[in-house]
């Protein structure tokens, strides 16, 4: 855990397309590998909602990764945790650099022609020569249910139930696609809660709404049971 004495405040415009790791080539790249995974239809996908914002903000290093609660800007890192996490996203940046350049190679075997020259199809076709098999995350064992095929795990550092650690590149692709659709506009993806609207999620308009009490996930909520149930200001 990180004490708040490694913290600092750095106030960040949320808005910018500006490019932090990406070149351009690679910023096309991979913001049509994440319109195929999550593709336009009759919603809007991945390319709607800037989801490569989102990665080339996260893997660009500390600046966009813990935004404060009260939207104002983002928390920074400073001593061991900073340089942890830079040594973390230098292998992320890696990843990518080599994901691109191998998406292109494939894509000039198969095609002749870069990745984002292809058709849809082929960009399909592409991707799925990456696929393999699905990761595997560890799940908690329900130890009332006795559940015995269960494996044994527990959540990353981050406190989510899955991680991006040890994923090869389609997987972190995949996985960071869905992180940037899904999660908070600040982050850089989900533009005009694109990803909220199509899921039907009525979510805050800002990070501030979930601290001041205007914002509240009731209606998603079990309120006939307990502790709900118990609660005076319920209905």
């Amino acid at each position: 855990m990180t004490s708040q004495s490694n913290w600092e405040m750095l106030p960040i415009d949320a808005n910018t397309d500006e490019r932090l790791f990406f070149d351009e080539h690679q910023w096309l790249t991979i913001e049509a590998a994440t319109a195929r995974i999550i593709p336009t239809d009759h919603d809007p996908g991945a390319r709607e909602a800037n989801v490569v914002r989102y990665i080339d903000r996260y893997i660009s290093g500390t600046d966009y990764i813990y935004a404060n609660a009260d939207g104002s800007g983002f928390l920074q890192l400073a001593g061991k945790d900073f340089e942890a996490w830079i040594t973390r996203m230098q292998a992320m940046q890696d990843k990518y650099t080599e994901g691109v350049r191998e998406l292109d190679e494939v894509s000039r075997e198969k095609f002749g022609a870069a990745f984002i020259a292809l058709t849809e199809e082929q960009q399909d076709e592409v991707l799925l020569t990456f696929s393999g098999e699905p990761p595997v995350q560890p799940f908690l064992i329900n130890a009332e249910a006795g559940d015995e095929d269960s494996t044994v795990g527990g959540a990353p550092p981050s406190n989510q139930p899955v991680s991006d650690e040890g994923l090869d590149f389609f997987h972190t692709l995949v996985f960071h696609t869905r992180q940037g659709f899904y999660s908070d506009p600040v982050y850089g993806g989900n533009k005009d809660h694109i990803g909220w609207k199509v899921i039907g999620f009525e979510g805050p308009k800002s990070l501030a709404e979930t601290q001041d009490g205007s914002h509240t996930t009731k209606a998603f909520l079990n309120m006939n049971g307990w502790p709900y149930s118990q609660d005076p200001q319920s209905p």
